[in-house]
């Protein structure tokens, strides 16, 4: 596999990660609890800081230049 199919499969898989926490973060309030809620809700905020996390590295190695010609 090359780097940009990595790239790509990568990123649709940060999107669905992304689609799972956001789906997840609307059934938080059925759970009736407000103490889990709050802890999912954490949870779910913390996973969402890192595929955003994952996401800009993979955009930094997309835009790196990788030629040794100056």
């Amino acid at each position: 596999m090359d780097r940009a199919t990595a790239l790509q499969q990568m990123r649709e898989a940060c999107n669905q990660v992304a689609r799972e926490v956001t789906q997840m973060h609307k059934l938080a309030p059925a759970l009736e609890d407000s103490s889990t809620q709050a802890e999912v809700f954490k949870a779910l905020f913390e996973l969402t800081k890192q595929v955003e996390v994952v996401k800009k590295h993979l955009l930094r190695l997309e835009k790196r230049d990788d030629s040794t010609l100056l």
